[in-house]
């Protein structure tokens, strides 16, 4: 009887499976994502830090359109010059040394509120020498005088605006704790 022919068995082997995908290095891809990561991190934290730092300024602004509020609602020349005149010498104590700024008065106050506008190309003095002079002038002017001006909303509008652009030359303050 014949028999059918059975195939020599094969010696297969199992399947081997590649050793499995290291984690490191990270593809290129992975690697770009960690860079800008770090980078919107530094840019978040500086943008932070500068927002705080120049907290005071908006202070000071949001203060100053207060009191331009209040003059255009009563038209009270002698409160909005004594607000302006409070809070020029509270934020210059702020950022100056005190015994810089601080017992200055007259026109030794004038020339040191000056001081942001003098730069080499011009000498600009709109303190002492423009309208920010009505700060040391206006309470010793006669009441009528003060009463009948009728200039009184022009000089108080320039008067308001160099005081906004004082506030915005002020410098950063030095930050606390730091080396003397």
């Amino acid at each position: 009887m014949n028999q059918p022919q059975q195939a020599p068995q094969l010696q297969l082997r199992d399947i081997h499976l590649p050793p499995p995908v290291s984690w490191w290095p990270p593809a290129p891809g992975w690697w770009i994502l960690a860079i800008l990561t770090l980078v919107l991190a530094m840019f978040i934290i500086y943008a932070i830090i500068r927002y705080r730092r120049h907290a005071y300024r908006r202070t000071g602004l949001r203060q100053l359109a207060r009191l331009e509020k209040e003059f255009n609602t009563n038209g009270d020349n002698a409160h909005l010059l004594q607000g302006l005149s409070k809070l020029l010498r509270h934020m210059a104590i702020l950022h100056y040394p005190p015994q810089q700024c601080a017992g200055l008065c007259g026109s030794e106050w004038l020339k040191f509120l000056d001081q942001p506008f003098i730069n080499r190309k011009k000498q600009s003095q709109p303190f002492s020498m423009g309208v920010g002079r009505i700060l040391i002038d206006y309470p010793y002017r006669a009441a009528q005088q003060q009463e009948q001006n009728t200039e009184d909303k022009k000089w108080a509008d320039e008067l308001i605006s160099l005081a906004r652009l004082w506030l915005k030359k002020l410098p950063v303050p030095p930050r606390e704790g730091g080396a003397k």
